[in-house]
C-alpha cells in the first residue's frame, strides 16, 4: 500500500512560482510511476505531468510545457512539481498519483492506483 500526501498549495499572483511536494510512504517509492493531475472547479481531473521510476523520463501536458518541471527524489520518497510563470488558468486542486506499472498511458488518471488528498493552488490576477 502506498500513501501520498501533497503539500505546497497556496494563493499566489500571476507570474509567481510555486513548488508542490508529494511525500510517499512505503519501500516501493523507487518503483513508482508518478504524476500530477489537476482539477479546476467544476471540471474533470486533467493530466499535468508524469515521471518514470528512475526520474529520467518526464512528460508534460502542452499547457504547462516549459513552465512546470516534475522531479522525483527516490532517496527521500518525494516528488515535486516546480511551477513557474503561473497563470490564472493554473488555478485548481492539484493531486499526485502513483502506480507500480511503468509509464504506459501516463496521462490517463484511470491507470493510477494511488492518490493524494489534493492541494489547492489559486492564482490571482
Amino acid at each position: 500500500q502506498v500513501q501520498l500526501v501533497e503539500s505546497g498549495g497556496a494563493l499566489v499572483q500571476r507570474g509567481d512560482s510555486l513548488r508542490l511536494s508529494c511525500a510517499g510512504s512505503g519501500s516501493t517509492f523507487s518503483r513508482l510511476t508518478m504524476a500530477w493531475f489537476r482539477q479546476p472547479a467544476g471540471a474533470g481531473r486533467l493530466f499535468v505531468a508524469a515521471i518514470g521510476w528512475s526520474g529520467l523520463s518526464t512528460f508534460y501536458a502542452d499547457s504547462v510545457k516549459g513552465r512546470f518541471t516534475i522531479s522525483k527524489d527516490n532517496t527521500k520518497n518525494i516528488m515535486y512539481l516546480q511551477m513557474n510563470n503561473l497563470d490564472v488558468e493554473d488555478t485548481a486542486v492539484y493531486y499526485c498519483a502513483a502506480k507500480t506499472a511503468k509509464l504506459g498511458r501516463y496521462n490517463s488518471s484511470r491507470t493510477y492506483d494511488y492518490w493524494g488528498q489534493g492541494t489547492q493552488v489559486t492564482v490571482s490576477s
